[in-house]
């Protein structure tokens, strides 16, 4: 297969993700192995109960994960965008998919089959390794949002939301406010924080009449980050 322009290895990733924790060797000989394939907005890649026979390299796209339980109820678990891997854990233990993952967006996206990514982790102990820190950072940050359900309110948990993606995805703007990343719909936030819609526009029209952040149509931007932390109860 033809490989990947020489942009898509050398490109500035966003921090936080999986690509930019790889060396330009890894990530190139990771990105060679895939198939890239563009997908409309909504597009459904991969559905909870599915085989797992294959990972995403997101390269240009923003998707939602979700994951339904058995009564019906469905949660959002995870943003993720580009330089983000997906779908490698039913792939790794040979399972099936834990979580439905539909696209945001006109998206971008490589395609590995399963098999040769598996045989690029035993060839790669260095891509292996990212792998396996990459996954230990998810369990911490779903840990972390488990004690923030049992230990704070609807605002602080969408604070600690704001700044968890940020942190990932977050880039800094001329005037020093710092966009999250990501758009989503306050319904969106609600999925992701245990909260409702109602309850999000509520905590986010508090937190800008505090100076803390500003709004606009499913974008938030973060205009002091210091105090939001510490609003947040989070040690800076």
């Amino acid at each position: 297969m033809p490989p990947l322009p020489e942009p898509w290895v050398s490109r500035d990733w966003p921090a936080g993700t999986f690509l930019s924790k790889l060396p330009v060797t890894d990530r190139k000989a990771l990105l060679d192995l895939g198939i890239p394939r563009w997908h409309s907005a909504g597009e459904t890649l991969f559905r909870q109960g599915d085989k797992g026979d294959s990972v995403l390299v997101l390269l240009d796209a923003v998707v939602m994960v979700k994951a339904g339980a058995e009564n019906g109820v469905e949660t959002l678990i995870a943003i993720r965008v580009s330089g983000d891997l997906v779908g490698e854990m039913a792939v790794i233990d040979d399972t099936t998919r834990f979580a439905t993952i539909t696209t945001c967006r006109r998206s971008l996206i490589s395609h590995i089959p399963g098999p040769v990514f598996l045989d690029c982790l035993r060839r790669r102990p260095s891509v292996a390794l990212t792998v396996n820190r990459m996954l230990s950072e998810r369990l911490r940050q779903a840990g972390r949002r488990r004690l923030d359900f049992a230990g704070y309110g609807v605002e602080v948990r969408l604070c600690r939301a704001l700044l968890e993606l940020a942190d990932r995805y977050g880039r800094m703007g001329p005037t020093g406010a710092i966009d999250v990343g990501v758009r989503l719909s306050h319904a969106e936030y609600g999925a992701l924080i245990g909260a409702t819609k109602e309850s999000v526009q509520r905590a986010l029209r508090r937190l800008a009449a505090k100076g803390l952040v500003e709004t606009g149509r499913r974008r938030v931007l973060i205009t002091d980050k210091a105090r939001l932390a510490k609003f947040a109860d989070i040690v800076t």
